[in-house]
């Protein structure tokens, strides 16, 4: 029987420690932005000098540890208090894939492959143009989306959530990741506070950034395609539809309004894949999906533990680590939330294999489009995208398929839904978090729906040098959490074994 209890009580601590600390970078960032980028910027040099090597095996350690689980007798045990799932298996899928791929999963997908094929990756040793460097730069894009970063995100840790919350009835937070090693007064004391408070500001800085980001981008995209004028107010606008948006679908709940939009983004990724891969440079894609996959698995483990270019590190794999380390618990709290009955290997194998897969493919059909455009006819894709300008690369490549102006406006409205399914997924988070309850209260998630947005808001007026250093800073948020996740690698096998041995014992 299920033990799992929750309270309405917001905690007031982990709430004044993560607003206190929010409202202070805004201050910072109004008074002085150069004295705020400086620093951000010395936090972000320093956490990759120090806990780059780290992360790099905290990852790899949770892949491997989290497949041996699956592959193992534990996996067959079942998470929750439910004997069969309470959502059905693709809009549980869709729900974690949009979860995590935000509008990274549009605009980088289009960016990244054509930035690594420009300059090729450290690792391979390669001079553009060649096949050779195709498959460098699409495997190094399935590094940075792929097996890794997705174990990371609660391979390990949506067991722990599940098992503590369902079998020892306590709270669904991340202080309760520390539970196994110091017991019950992290639950109840200042450190469990400081770790919720910790983990909710990594998460907002890594929500708040892209929300502000995609004011500017999808801007940038109406000028180009629309004529509207590429200016602050029009990007508030954008800003301002998209928390309407993303406020509205999380207080409607999972079951409505997350789950809806979700598969309303599933279908049109779909859709506009579909139609690329069958009217775009098909026999290329499928060709380059096939050899970078080979390329990505016979180097796996030389991307994942090089260490060679310090600052090539920085700017790409330990940028992307320590992004999504910033993610894990609240991602894994997210994922717990609606993983109820579903057994162990289905929550990893779907989280640590299949998901990674579809996304490489899905890089392989926007990226590898722009790469197939840039090695017929040099500079077409290269020259929009220079200066590192992805709405640009994005532009680029769709304008030039059939249908142009229709498909770019569409992976417009999909990179804004990708935005707002990331959005309304971490603000249910948040307010669990504030209230530890599964199901917490509406006027919560428009608090911190309506907070983020204005957050976005602030800063996108301030500058893009603002939205930028939110965006790095989740890099540092992410050494406390890195660390709040190290015990995950010991305690979710042990308490995988604990589960299986009590559900055969039940029978």
């Amino acid at each position: 029987m299920s033990q799992a209890r929750v309270s309405n009580t917001i905690a007031w601590v982990t709430f004044v420690f993560s607003g206190g600390f929010l409202s202070l970078f805004v201050a910072v960032a109004i008074l002085d932005i150069a004295l705020l980028t400086r620093l951000v910027n010395e936090g972000f040099a320093w956490s990759i000098a120090w806990f780059g090597a780290y992360w790099q095996v905290l990852l790899l350690a949770t892949f491997v540890i989290g497949l041996a689980i699956a592959l193992s007798p534990y996996g067959k045990a079942r998470l929750g208090d439910l004997p069969r799932p309470d959502n059905h298996r693709l809009k549980w899928l869709a729900m974690i894939m949009c979860t995590l791929l935000a509008g990274g999963g549009v605009f980088f997908a289009a960016a990244e492959p054509i930035a690594h094929f420009l300059s090729p990756p450290p690792v391979y040793g390669l001079e553009t143009p060649s096949d050779a460097a195709v498959h460098a730069a699409l495997a190094q894009s399935f590094m940075h989306w792929g097996f890794l970063s997705w174990a990371i995100l609660g391979s390990l840790t949506t067991i722990i959530f599940m098992y503590l919350h369902y079998e020892k009835g306590l709270p669904m937070k991340p202080r309760s990741l520390l539970y196994p090693l110091v017991g019950r007064r992290v639950i109840d004391g200042w450190v469990g506070d400081v770790a919720d408070a910790v983990c909710i500001v990594a998460v907002v800085a890594g929500t708040v950034g892209p929300i502000g980001f995609l004011g500017a981008q999808v801007s940038y995209g109406l000028a180009d395609l629309f004529d509207v004028r590429d200016a602050l107010p029009t990007q508030l606008l954008i800003v301002l539809g998209l928390v309407v948006l993303y406020t509205l679908s999380t207080v409607s709940g999972i079951r409505r309004g997350i789950q809806l939009l979700s598969i309303f983004n599933v279908s049109l990724a779909l859709l506009l894949m579909a139609f690329i891969l069958t009217l775009g440079p098909t026999r290329f894609l499928l060709e380059n999906y096939v050899a970078a996959g080979g390329v990505y698995l016979a180097n796996f483990i030389p991307m994942a533990a090089f260490r060679a270019d310090q600052e090539w590190m920085g700017q790409w794999t330990l940028f992307f680590w320590g992004w999504f380390l910033g993610y894990g618990p609240m991602m894994a709290m997210f994922i717990a939330r609606i993983s109820n009955g579903r057994s162990i290997r289905e929550v990893i194998l779907s989280l640590s294999v299949l998901a990674p897969i579809v996304t490489s493919f899905w890089f392989t059909i926007l990226g590898g489009t722009g790469l197939a455009l840039e090695t017929s006819t040099p500079g077409v894709i290269s020259e929009p995208f220079s200066g590192f300008n992805m709405p640009g690369a994005l532009l680029a490549i769709t304008q030039q398929l059939p249908l142009g102006f229709l498909i770019s406006t569409l992976f417009l409205i999909l990179t804004t839904v990708f935005v707002a399914t990331t959005s309304d997924s971490m603000t249910y988070t948040i307010s669990m978090v504030m209230c530890g309850d599964d199901s917490p209260p509406r006027v919560m998630r428009v608090f911190w729906g309506l907070i983020m947005g204005a957050l976005a808001a602030v800063l996108l007026t301030l500058g893009g040098g603002s939205i930028t250093a939110l965006q790095y800073f989740i890099v540092i948020t992410a050494v406390p959490v890195s660390l709040l996740l190290l015990p995950s690698l010991w305690v979710a096998p042990m308490l995988a074994r604990r589960l299986s041995i009590s559900q055969e014992t039940r029978l």
